[in-house]
């Protein structure tokens, strides 16, 4: 089952524009799983919601049998947030659409071999959006909340894979911060493509595998 954050893909904006913060964004998810009569679930995420997966597995373990947390971005010492560019992504989408987000985005820091796929992936997950001004209004507030404290990831107590990407295809997801939440969490398994790969998270079909080998265990 997937479902689209608040104002993301199909779902309505938040109720303001400050109101994407990971606090609201978990709840989302608690909402989700109680929609569906779900007592307990495999949780899977990217950059956004790995960050939200974990916030729930912190605050309601009893609800995470798993966890695939998928290129996490969140460390406020390895990764700190450049508040600036995500405001400038922001205005470049509310005034100029996808477009408008793609010129404020700029030189990607990537090997010329990918800038052309990351360029792809990028308009291909902004054109999902149904509320861009939601999304834009999420850009900057997402940026602007902590999802946890780093030190907490100790206490995850759900089986745990982190998918990581390579900085040289993904440099806006180090590859330090996955394998510092592997290294925190207890237990949690590292998996990365190999060198010159296409990332696993851009491969539906190998990050799918990784998702069914741990719902497997999970639900052993």
């Amino acid at each position: 089952m997937a479902y689209d954050a608040r104002g993301h893909g199909a779902s309505d904006p938040a109720p303001s524009p400050e109101a994407y913060t990971y606090a609201d964004l978990a709840d989302d998810l608690v909402r989700v799983l109680d929609d569906a009569g779900l007592d307990r679930a495999v949780l899977a995420g990217a950059s956004m919601g790995a960050h939200t997966a974990l916030r729930v597995a912190l605050h309601a373990p009893e609800r995470v049998a798993g966890l695939v947390v998928v290129t996490p971005a969140y460390h406020p010492e390895l990764a700190p947030p450049d508040l600036d560019r995500w405001d400038r992504l922001s205005a470049g989408l509310r005034t100029g659409g996808v477009e408008g987000f793609v010129a404020a985005y700029g030189d990607p820091g990537v090997p010329d071999a990918w800038r052309e796929t990351v360029f792809r992936v990028i308009r291909q997950r902004l054109a999902v959006h149904d509320h861009p001004e939601a999304v834009a209004d999420a850009l900057r507030a997402v940026p602007r909340s902590a999802p946890f404290d780093v030190e907490d990831l100790a206490d995850v107590s759900a089986p745990t894979v982190v998918v990581a990407d390579r900085d040289e295809a993904d440099p806006g997801h180090p590859l330090v911060v996955g394998e510092e939440y592997a290294r925190r969490i207890p237990g949690a398994r590292l998996v990365v493509e190999d060198e010159g790969q296409s990332p696993i998270a851009w491969q539906g079909g190998q990050l799918s595998k990784v998702i069914a080998e741990l719902a497997a265990g999970a639900f052993a």
